[in-house]
């Protein structure tokens, strides 16, 4: 009976990482539904109840149904935001969309019961880079020189002082040019001259940068951890320059996977990708971590095994397998 207990995989469509985690589902017999919290209402009804037997009641799709209390676990991927239907005004549209995201998303994230990869609250919290820059340094891992400032002199004295320096995004938030055309703010290396007043519109990080041979990304899943180290980049962010590089997985040094593990329990993680530059003596450097990041790009071998470790939390409801 346990084993036709369903798992709930919350993802938008276009979801290439999700689709492998489902695909392996499928393969070992796991029954899913695939829910995308942009759906609703039109695509998507609840139903649920609190008595004195806790939270009951079902949720449905066009093709799926499940009940709220039978959730073994929940693969909380990258959703839609939550909407309203069509022809509302403005406001009644914001106001139908906020009653959306604390109803359905206050069910979701109570389910009784339910194992998450990760806790749509849990990755909330990890998504700030200031706290993981807080938890990292608490953690023991090696971070470079930081600042986070609105103010273009202290940005121009800590490039004097400590360039080398790029300038990273807070946050991947949608950005659009003026064609409508999803652009990418990047990480890249900036000059003091760079900084102009500028820098006052909003809060930026600077960081030193790192003298980097090479870069290693992480992904912790649960207990295990799986090391890829990327050569090849030409320049400041990889990210920019996927077909250059090689993956290799590697053995984790213990000491860095037991920082993880502590970074992970200090957010409640089950799941983090990690990203590090790796210097010419071997030491690791922090960048940051991820707590819904990607996977499925890997070559094919790497991937399957990450697939496997998320596969494993979810049919098992995070118990050893």
């Amino acid at each position: 009976m346990t084993r036709r207990r369903p798992v709930l995989v919350v993802s938008r469509l276009e979801d290439a990482t999700a689709d492998a985690v489902t695909e392996e589902l499928n393969r070992r017999r796991v029954p899913v539904m695939r829910l995308d919290p942009g759906d609703f209402p039109e695509a998507v009804t609840v139903g649920a109840y609190v008595d004195g037997c806790g939270l009951s009641g079902s949720v449905s799709t066009a093709t799926r149904w499940a009940g709220i209390e039978a959730v073994r676990s929940v693969y909380w991927r990258r959703p839609r935001a939550y909407a309203a239907p069509q022809g509302l005004t403005e406001q009644d549209a914001r106001w139908c969309a906020e009653e959306a995201r604390c109803g359905l998303g206050g069910i979701l994230a109570a389910l009784p019961g339910a194992h998450f990869v990760n806790h749509p609250w849990r990755n909330r919290d990890a998504e700030y880079k200031p706290a993981q820059l807080a938890t990292a340094q608490r953690c023991g891992f090696d971070v470079p020189r930081t600042l986070l400032t609105n103010n273009p002199r202290a940005a121009r004295g800590f490039a004097r002082e400590h360039g080398p320096v790029v300038y990273k995004p807070l946050r991947a938030t949608d950005y659009r040019g003026s064609d409508g055309r999803a652009l990418t703010v990047w990480v890249d290396e900036v000059a003091p001259g760079d900084l102009t007043d500028g820098v006052s519109a909003t809060m930026h990080l600077f960081q030193q940068r790192v003298p980097s041979v090479a870069d290693l990304r992480v992904t912790a899943v649960g207990e295990q951890v799986f090391t890829v180290r990327i050569d090849g980049c030409p320049g400041v962010d990889w990210r920019r320059h996927y077909d250059d590089l090689t993956y290799t997985l590697i053995d984790t040094p213990p000491p860095l996977a037991r920082a993880i593990r502590s970074y992970l329990e200090s957010f409640g993680l089950v799941f983090g990708a990690f990203d590090f530059g790796l210097d010419s003596e071997g030491r690791p450097w922090w960048y940051e971590c991820n707590p819904n990041g990607q996977y499925a790009w890997f070559p094919h071998p790497i991937t399957e095994r990450i697939v496997s470790a998320v596969a494993d939390q979810l049919e098992h409801a995070g118990a050893p397998s």
